[in-house]
This record gives structure tokens, sequence and C-alpha cells, in this order.
């Protein structure tokens, strides 16, 4: 009777060790994706700042935007082109005006208990031309 008690107590202490870590899995997968939200909150807003810049600028910035988190911009141009106006002449005069084809890429990074995440966000944006 006494050993059948014993094998009942482990029995039931592996079976709260089991539940114990689903619950640590569990709530470290929670942070985990709160985490990815957050970074998701931060690229959206840094997108959003370079693609209404006026006028949209190629280049490279980076910084440190708190809670751990640092982002990355850049853009690049892909295309260039010329473009005549629908009824002559542009305002500046000339008859045609140039655009390009710009690519704005954001990465939102941060580390956490497995090393090194990061998000990234990527579009493509019609800018005046470059000159």
């Amino acid at each position: 009777m006494l050993l059948e008690i014993i094998v009942a107590f482990i029995i039931a202490a592996l079976a709260l060790g089991v539940l114990f870590q689903a619950g640590i899995g569990g709530l470290q997968a929670v942070q985990a994706a709160s985490r990815y939200e957050q970074a998701i909150a931060r690229a959206r807003s840094r997108m959003t700042l370079a693609v209404h810049a006026d006028p949209l600028v190629a280049g490279d910035w980076q910084g440190d935007d708190g809670g751990g988190f640092n982002w990355h911009v850049r853009v690049t141009p892909l295309a260039s082109t010329a473009v005549r106006p629908l009824y002559g002449m542009t305002p500046r005069g000339s008859s045609t005006f140039p655009l390009t084809l710009y690519l704005v890429s954001v990465v939102v990074a941060w580390r956490d208990g497995d090393g090194a995440r990061q998000v990234r966000l990527d579009t493509e944006q019609i800018g005046q031309g470059i000159r």
C-alpha cells in the first residue's frame, strides 16, 4: 500500500512538471508574439514616415526606437523615366518631368532569449525623379 502511494505521488509530480513546462512554453510564446506585434507596428510607422517624405530621397537611416528595438530604413532607386504631362507643359515649363521608382525597406530588430529577431517590410514607391 505504501509503495502504491509513492508511485502515485511520483506520477503526479511528473504530470505537474509536464504541465508546468507547457505553461512556461505558452507564456514564452505569448511574449514572443507580443514583441513581433510591437516590431510590426514600429516598422509600419517607419514605413509611413519614409514613403510620405516630400520629396522621397534615396538613402540609409537607422536608429534606436527604445524598448530594445532598433530600426533601419533604406530607400533605393530602382528605375527612372521621363513622363510627358497630359496638357503640354509642367509647372516649371518643361515638356517632361522625371519620375523614379524607389524600393523602400524597413527592418526592425530586437534581441530576446533565443537570439536576434527582426521583421522586414518592403514596398515600391514612385517619387520625383533623380536629377
